[in-house]
């Protein structure tokens, strides 16, 4: 389709180096993943309370997100159908470590086929051990070096192996973010006006010290590992740069949510697409982690008075229900159901840059053309 070369990990060709990214709850499952995949990309679902739509899911979330891990990987695979000439599509997951019994959904995801799982949310050290004897390639996300690190130290230690795959997620990204207040401050990127702000070159720096970190073990091991770069890539002229620092790929989030075959109702597409820079804010998720969103009614409320939880999900490992202002699963579900007033938005910095509706396939071509 483009200028770029195919991304290459192990076994697994992607014709076109564009990684989706994964967004729950209820983003990116089987619709936009397919047709990502159908393009040419990898595309990604997110497990985050995947099975949210399930007739059971309020009695027994977990057993409900556990079949419809299996259920999207198989109507993604339909949509996807046989590729491009020798390519086959390449769909897999992402999987939060913070969510509560992460090895039950990797292994479910194992199970049900996936190419790949992607894994950030804190540090996915035991992951090599759930996707043993399997053909799933794994690949943590790492927003620093010293993260980085950790990663590949301790998988070499423990289990004498390497990531298949490294994304490396910027302060730029939407959702959850690996990055503390101070050290969005630091990049500028916890700023209504980021694009003016955000010290582009300052993360470059750390892109390149974990790049550094990776070609020891891509030397240690004699092999190729991949590094994806995350998190601000919105347009062809965001690729390039951040191409051009020698990666292998990008991830996209924001900017596949407004194309038609995403999975979100289309009330949360046109909160992007009527989104300005200064309603792109940072908030404080219920769990105590930076993420970036959408302000409106639902964020106002919950800053002035604490959201009354009747029923607890178990959906993230510390989370207490006594606790947080509000339940992180039903202000997203809400989302995913279209309640964009009473929902928690979450977004990249980017999102005002959408200005439409649009399709997989055309967004494709303007990244890699």
């Amino acid at each position: 389709m483009g200028k770029y070369s195919p991304l290459r990990i192990g076994d697994l060709v992607v014709e076109n180096p564009v990684i989706q990214g994964g967004m729950g709850v209820g983003i990116s499952l089987s619709g936009l993943a397919g047709a990502v995949a159908k393009a040419g990309g990898m595309g990604i679902i997110s497990t985050a309370q995947i099975g949210f739509q399930d007739p059971d899911f309020e009695a027994d979330p977990e057993k409900a997100n556990l079949r419809a891990i299996a259920a999207e990987l198989k109507k993604a695979r339909e949509i996807a159908g046989s590729g491009i000439g020798s390519l086959k599509p390449v769909i897999g997951f992402n999987i939060m470590v913070a969510t509560k019994n992460y090895a039950n959904y990797v292994r479910a995801a194992v199970l049900a086929g996936a190419d790949i799982i992607i894994s950030g949310a804190g540090l996915p050290i035991p992951l090599p051990e759930y996707v043993k004897g399997s053909k799933t390639k794994i690949a943590p996300i790492v927003s620093s070096a010293k993260s980085a690190s950790v990663i590949c130290r301790m998988w070499d230690r423990k289990y004498q192996r390497f990531p298949d795959m490294v994304v490396i997620e910027g302060p730029l990204a939407g959702g959850h973010l690996g990055f503390s207040r101070e050290d969005l401050r630091k990049y500028g990127a916890d700023t209504a006006d980021v694009p003016s702000t955000y010290r582009q070159a300052s993360y470059d720096q750390e892109i390149h010290k974990i790049k550094e970190i990776i070609s020891q073990y891509e030397k240690k091991y004699n092999c190729k590992i991949p590094v994806i770069s995350a998190g601000g890539v919105f347009a062809k002229e965001d690729m390039k740069h951040h191409m051009g620092l020698g990666v292998d790929g990008v991830q996209v989030g924001t900017r596949f949510v407004t194309t038609e075959e995403c999975d979100a109702p289309l009330s949360y597409k046109q909160s992007y697409i009527n989104a300005k820079k200064e309603d792109i804010i940072i908030v404080k998720s219920p769990v105590g982690m930076p993420g970036r969103a959408i302000k409106n009614p639902f964020m106002e409320k919950v800053l002035r008075e604490k959201e009354k939880i009747t029923h607890c999900f178990c959906c993230l490992e510390h989370c207490n229900p006594a606790e947080i202002p509000y339940c992180i699963t039903r202000a997203l579900i809400r989302a995913a159901k279209g309640q964009v007033e009473d929902a928690l938005l979450f977004c990249g910095a980017n999102a005002y840059r959408c200005h439409g509706i649009e399709t997989v396939e055309e967004v494709m071509k303007d990244l890699c053309g």
